[in-house]
Parts: C-alpha cells; sequence; structure tokens
C-alpha cells in the first residue's frame, strides 16, 4: 500500500543541537533563569536548595517516563514541588512563565536542519499529510520552537507526549496520530532519530519506519536493537525514497 502520510520526530530529526555537549550547562543556565524569574516575584526563599531538589525531581521523572513511557510534564514536577514548598496557591501562568524563562535559553541551543525546509517544500507538493511525533516534557516548549523555525505551515498536526500523556514507543501516541491523519498505520512513515523510540513505536504498529543516521552515534557492535524498514543519512533523501517505495 502507498505511503499516504508522514510522521515526523522533532530533535535530531528536522533541528539539531548546536552544541550537544554543552547541553548540562545550558539547561544549569535554564534553570538558573527559572528560579530568578520566581525569586524576583517573592518565591523561594531558599534558592540554591530549591534548585537542588528541582533537579532531582526532574531526573526521578526521566527515569520513570523511560521505563513506563508515560509522561507527565515539567509543568507538573514543578508545580508539585512548589506546594509542597509552601506554595500551594501558585498561580499556572506564573509556573508557566517561569519555565518560559527556561525554555527561552534552551531553545537558542537548537538549530534547523539546512534541508528541512526543502524536504517539506517537496513533499507538500507532493501532497503528503504530515504531522509532527515529539517526545517532550513539555508541549509550549515544542510548538514555540515550531514557530521559531517557521515549520507549522507544513503540519497538519503536532502531536507532542506532554500533551497527550504517552511517550514514543507507546502505541497510544502512535495510534492517535494516525487517528489525525485519517489514514490507514500502513499508509503511514515514521521519521526518526531514536531507534528505541521512533522505530519501534512505528514498526509495533506497522508503519513505515525510517531511519535518519545524520545525528545517530555509531552502535558499537554494529548490531541494531531494533531494525528500521529503510535508512536515510538526510533529509534530502527523504522524497527520492518514497517515490520509489
Amino acid at each position: 500500500m502507498a505511503i499516504r502520510a508522514i510522521l515526523f520526530d522533532l530533535g535530531n530529526t528536522l533541528m539539531y543541537a548546536k552544541t550537544p555537549e554543552l547541553w548540562p550547562d545550558v539547561i544549569r543556565r535554564g534553570n538558573q533563569a527559572l528560579i530568578k524569574y520566581l525569586s524576583e516575584l517573592g518565591y523561594l526563599d531558599q534558592q540554591d536548595e530549591f534548585l537542588q531538589e528541582f533537579n532531582n525531581r526532574l531526573h526521578q521523572y526521566y527515569l520513570q517516563r523511560d521505563d513506563q513511557f508515560l509522561e507527565t510534564s515539567t509543568f507538573l514536577v514543578l508545580k508539585e514541588l512548589l506546594a509542597e514548598k509552601g506554595y500551594p496557591n501558585i498561580s499556572d501562568q506564573i509556573i508557566r512563565e517561569s519555565l518560559d524563562a527556561h525554555y527561552a535559553i534552551t531553545q537558542k541551543n537548537w538549530e534547523l536542519e539546512k534541508d528541512t525546509k526543502s524536504c517539506l517544500e517537496s513533499l507538500k507538493r507532493s501532497n503528503y499529510k504530515m504531522g509532527i511525533l515529539s517526545n517532550a516534557g513539555d508541549d509550549r516548549d515544542v510548538h514555540q520552537l515550531i514557530r521559531k523555525f517557521n515549520l507549522r505551515r507544513y503540519f497538519d498536526f503536532v502531536l507532542t507526549s506532554a500533551a497527550c500523556g504517552f511517550r514514543k514507543p507507546h502505541e497510544k501516541i502512535f495510534e492517535i496520530a494516525i487517528e489525525n491523519l485519517m489514514v490507514k498505520a500502513e499508509e503511514v512513515a515514521m521519521v526518526g532519530d531514536t531507534l528505541n523510540a521512533d522505530i519501534l513505536g512505528a514498526n509495533r504498529l506497522g508503519i513505515f519506519s525510517i531511519w535518519i543516521t545524520r545525528r545517530v552515534n555509531p552502535y558499537p557492535s554494529g548490531r541494531l536493537p531494533t531494525k528500521p524498514k529503510a535508512t536515510i543519512n538526510i533529509l534530502s533523501e527523504l522524497p527520492s525514497l518514497l517515490d520509489n517505495n
């Protein structure tokens, strides 16, 4: 059956980290911006203690979601911690704005792949339905990045794990995406860089899995834990792959 729709991962597929080795420092500065925002509004008497506890909570959250493939959000982690520290009535708007201060820092480390727009333009001309399927702890962060790179016009929808509660490779997030595309699973291709999320999840539902490898570290043994249906190195190879499928 012919491919009629394409799902794209976002990070390391359509965009990449300019300095991946600096992510720890970037995240640290983002957290500092979050703490500064809250403290300037009169919250957080013990800033260093709160920052350490926030980092610990995020670490536990990441471990849990990677084990169960269920997503809550960084918003809820922060809200619950603030309540425990004596701020149960802090408004959702303030929490949201503090997270925006954090993501304003981290978003600067993302860059659009040079062939993203030309690839999407080609696929759009060929009348493919397209969607973004992203594992992310914050839905708004993803939508802000998509606006930053002026990508929204190419996609029929954007679905994040933070918005739906399920992380790739959980079947549910793929099922929701297929429902949005209004096609059959075998008419969908999934393009992503992560074998144990993008490729495994797609394979489970009979979606045509396409592994993009330019941002992928080689597997030492050469043996892949999950095999994609097809492999490309760069996005510009995708239109011809689909034409010949």
